[in-house]
């Protein structure tokens, strides 16, 4: 039997219990908020088959993905209908025509009357299903909502290949209050339906309307007009998501094992064998009213300690000390003992690594190792 007490560090815990409430979660509070819509989740953390056919129950539904090697191998896995969630550019547009002539119905992005002219004359034979993306809160790309003029030219520039809006409402991740959330949520919903709005009446009607993110997921109460919906995180939830105000602690599935390999009591410290190649370089609640550090360390049970958190991170090793102005006292680590480290960002931590160790909430047997890939 393997165990965390046996397993080589640092190593990625999947808790499969907790990842298993938190897909239900998501599942079912979409189900009562959008009638008749699809979650199409969004694969880009997990980045796995195995934890696929655990979100699905083995069946092959609508995914969501931020890499062509993403598509290509849950494509060859049995996963047709799929959106690349990432704006294309003219050298990938090669590598879509085999998935798409591999029985693949992959759905690409563009927010740009450039590359709406390149994907329409790419597509002469037959239609590239594209959406245009949208911008809801000046997060990150998108046409402006609102700018009437852009939609329909990119739209018409698509041709008989638009396929619809999709949205990412990254603002919300700057959130934390249930009462900011909500009204992201009603302006992501609101915004995405106007510019649907504006194409349908330029004569461009746009068959999807895909939203989404784990903030404005959890927080909608009505998604009515939406075709679907899009998350990832909320699979695993991290110190950010929690920081947002969307999940609990013990919500938190991923942590990274590492073993003490140093301790110096009269410093207050001690280090881990996992640094910045196993947890990333993400600081995300530095911006955040509660700054993590590097990760809350948790005992092998993935029990918070108090105020112990990775303070300090160089490449191989992670520096663990008392939070900065805290009562608490450092335990007394003695090297060799284990540890578990709660990430800040579950997407930037998983990709550090190349498997999941899997265990059951409460217990330190390893019951599965599931592999995970990478790259573009």
């Amino acid at each position: 039997m393997r165990t965390l007490l046996s397993a080589q560090t640092p190593a990625l815990i999947l808790d499969h219990d907790i990842a298993a409430r938190n897909m239900a979660r998501m599942r079912d509070h979409i189900a009562g908020a959008a009638a008749g819509a699809t979650l199409r989740p969004h694969l880009k953390t997990a980045k796995s088959l195995a934890v696929a056919d655990m979100l699905f129950d083995g069946a092959r539904e609508p995914i969501t993905v931020s890499t062509l090697r993403e598509a290509e191998i849950f494509g060859r896995a049995g996963f047709t209908d799929i959106v690349y969630a990432v704006g294309i550019s003219p050298q990938k547009l090669e590598r879509v025509a085999v998935l798409r002539a591999g029985g693949i119905d992959l759905k690409i992005v563009t927010d740009n009357l450039e590359m709406a002219q390149i994907i329409g004359a790419a597509a002469s034979d037959e239609p590239l299903p594209t959406l245009i993306e949208i911008d809801v809160d000046g997060h990150r790309a998108g046409l402006a909502f609102n700018d009437e003029g852009s939609l329909v030219e990119v739209a018409r520039a698509l041709g008989t290949g638009f396929a619809g809006i999709i949205t990412h409402a990254g603002g919300s991740y700057a959130l934390s209050d249930q009462a900011s959330l909500a009204h992201a949520a009603e302006d992501e919903l609101a915004r995405s339906l106007h510019a649907a709005d504006i194409l349908r009446k330029g004569g461009h009607d746009p068959g999807i309307v895909s939203i989404g993110s784990t903030p404005t997921g959890y927080s909608a109460r009505d998604l009515s007009g939406i075709s679907e919906f899009r998350a990832g995180v909320y699979m695993f939830c991290d110190l950010v998501m929690h920081g947002v105000g969307v999940c609990r602690i013990e919500d938190i599935a991923l942590s990274v094992l590492a073993t003490v390999i140093g301790t110096y009591p009269e410093r207050g410290t001690a280090i881990v064998d996992a640094g910045w190649m196993a947890l990333s370089r993400d600081r995300g609640t530095h911006w955040q009213a509660i700054d993590q550090g590097y990760g809350i360390v948790c005992d092998l049970d993935g029990n918070p300690l108090i105020d112990v958190l990775l303070t300090q991170a160089n490449q191989e090793h992670g520096i663990l000390s008392v939070r900065d102005g805290s009562d608490a006292k450092l335990p007394d680590f003695r090297v060799g003992d284990r540890v578990r480290i709660l990430p800040n960002h579950a997407c930037a931590t998983a990709a550090q690594h190349a498997r999941y160790e899997v265990v059951r909430t409460g217990s330190i047997e390893i019951v599965n190792t599931w592999e995970r890939f990478g790259g573009w």
